[in-house]
């Protein structure tokens, strides 16, 4: 995610510098076909030009709308995934204690070791899970022994990354984990059980909200036509305007090749700019910055536990915050 106020002018030429190139070549074409040349043929009246423009902004408007809502979803539901692993975490770290709540349950005092034991593995294990969504989410499985193998033991951590799903296995393994705190060692009652599944379940939801936007494109259709209307328009804008240039004297067609190159880079940005948002958990400049929201929520929860030597919170590079 792109976090300057300004855009540096290095950044715009960089991917702006192609399409005015061309569309400079293509209005100086013109110019030199209508002027030297004298094919005034190759002029078209302004009028149809001009409502072929007005239709291409509303339909790119139209579209970007769209591109706008899939990137602000996937940046409310990684919002959403941050309070709910501070949720799992506070609720680890105050429900499970040495006190056995469950009647039903002959099992002795945890001790503190335990408790600490327990704790780091359900904290940790939640910070296993934002990871693997993330390179889940990213198609980056090669990250796994930098990202989520730390946070979890080392049978665990071999035996989910050859899963389809290994995000959707670690809270599996939560639950497991909770089943046995109620059942086996009294640590949970009733009600602490089903409130830490609820907040599972939430992490479900969160995750299946970010696979949805991931596995469903956004609708060839739209961004198809939109791409090919603007190069239409950009098509016909030199031919439109060379003669309404040539009505202030012949000298005067030369101006179409600026305000040509300006309507057209403009039209084309906007364009870029509804692409770009199409997907937004692809690792590009304008996407969600997953990585340093999975770094704040481990500084978060490692926090939770007592930890002092914490990870930094993570910068932009080149005023891009991945």
């Amino acid at each position: 995610m792109y976090v300057r106020n300004n855009l540096r002018w290095r950044v715009i030429w960089k991917y702006a510098w192609k399409s005015l190139l061309l569309f400079t070549l293509y209005s100086v074409v013109v110019c030199f076909v209508y002027g030297p040349l004298r094919l005034h043929s190759v002029s078209i009246p302004w009028q149809p030009v001009s409502l072929l423009g007005t239709a291409v902004a509303f339909y790119i408007g139209f579209k970007n709308n769209g591109s706008y809502e899939r990137f602000w979803e996937g940046r409310k539901l990684w919002g959403g995934i941050v309070n709910s692993s501070r949720t799992f975490a506070v609720e680890a770290l105050e429900f499970v204690t040495s006190v056995v709540d469950a009647p039903n349950v002959d099992a002795p005092a945890a001790s503190a070791q335990e408790l600490s034991v327990r704790h780091r593995r359900m904290v940790y294990r939640q910070i296993a899970w934002c990871n693997a969504l993330r390179l889940n989410l990213r198609r980056q499985p090669e990250q796994w022994d930098a990202a989520v193998a730390p946070f979890l033991d080392e049978e665990e951590s071999e035996r989910l990354r050859k899963m389809g799903n290994p995000p959707a296995h670690l809270i599996r393994q939560q639950a497991a984990d909770l089943r046995v705190l109620r059942e086996e060692r009294g640590l949970l009652n009733d009600f602490q059980h089903v409130q830490m599944i609820r907040t599972l379940e939430i992490l479900y939801d969160l995750q299946g909200g970010c696979e949805r936007i991931k596995n469903t494109p956004f609708p060839r259709q739209y961004a198809f036509f939109s791409y090919v209307f603007i190069w239409i328009f950009v098509g016909l804008l030199p031919l439109g305007l060379i003669g309404e240039f040539a009505k202030m004297g012949p000298d005067h067609i030369w101006l179409t090749v600026p305000f040509s190159v300006l309507v057209s880079w403009v039209f084309n940005t906007i364009e870029v700019v509804g692409h770009t948002s199409e997907n937004p958990f692809e690792n590009e400049m304008n996407d969600v910055p997953m990585t340093a929201i999975c770094r704040s929520i481990e500084i978060d929860l490692r926090q939770m536990l007592g930890e002092t030597e914490v990870p930094p919170k993570l910068e932009p590079v080149d005023d891009i915050l991945y």
